[in-house]
């Protein structure tokens, strides 16, 4: 006497994402497009992207501050209150200092990302050395390209400014953008689940 076997409950709801996904590789494959062309404008006009950065980076400021504000309002009977209002207060100060002189602070977050790549790089090639893990060399190669990037926009500053953070802004842009269409040209050719037949 044969049974028919019902499909596990994960491999459906396996089979429903990945059909879910497929169906939706277009919008994946246009999202890339985007972000690479935006990419491309950001490292040709490095500049403005960079002002751009940091404008957005003050308004994302001053919506949390808005928010620890009315969260303040909203719990005005808890006794911690006042952290929302110290912390609203702190975002609300650094949002007006970065949208009333977004030059400066984007020459302040050029500054910080030097360090940033310094730090980084010098720790990831002590970490390399002493631990000898598998392909180590290549990540020795990795932390002296950052420390090497990292003087080069220390020796610049403030003149890096007008093209380190645009710049990088816009290759992370164009690489993410290559990834949503590697993945949905990936997708697309993935087999039909809803055409599978079930086990």
């Amino acid at each position: 006497m044969t049974t028919e076997v019902e499909p596990r409950p994960l491999v459906s709801a396996l089979r429903a994402e990945i059909a879910e996904l497929r169906s939706n590789w277009g919008w994946f494959l246009a999202l890339g497009i985007v972000l690479i062309v935006v990419g491309m404008l950001a490292v040709s006009m490095t500049f403005a992207a960079g002002l751009a950065t940091v404008t957005v980076l003050g308004v994302i400021a001053l919506v949390a501050a808005a928010t620890e504000f009315a969260s303040a309002i909203w719990s005005r009977r808890w006794q911690g209150v006042l952290v929302h209002l110290l912390i609203g207060a702190l975002y609300a100060v650094f949002a007006f200092l970065i949208l009333s002189k977004p030059g400066m602070a984007l020459a302040t977050l050029t500054l910080l990302v030097a360090a940033m790549f310094l730090v980084g790089g010098i720790f990831r090639v002590v970490a390399a050395v002493a631990l000898r893990f598998p392909n180590w060399g290549w990540e020795v190669v990795s932390g002296l390209v950052s420390v090497v990037l990292g003087v080069m926009i220390w020796q610049d500053w403030p003149e890096s400014a007008i093209w380190a953070i645009g710049l990088l802004v816009g290759i992370d842009l164009i690489f993410t953008g290559w990834a949503w269409v590697a993945m949905a040209l990936g997708l697309r050719r993935l087999p039909d689940p809803s055409r599978t037949p079930t086990i």
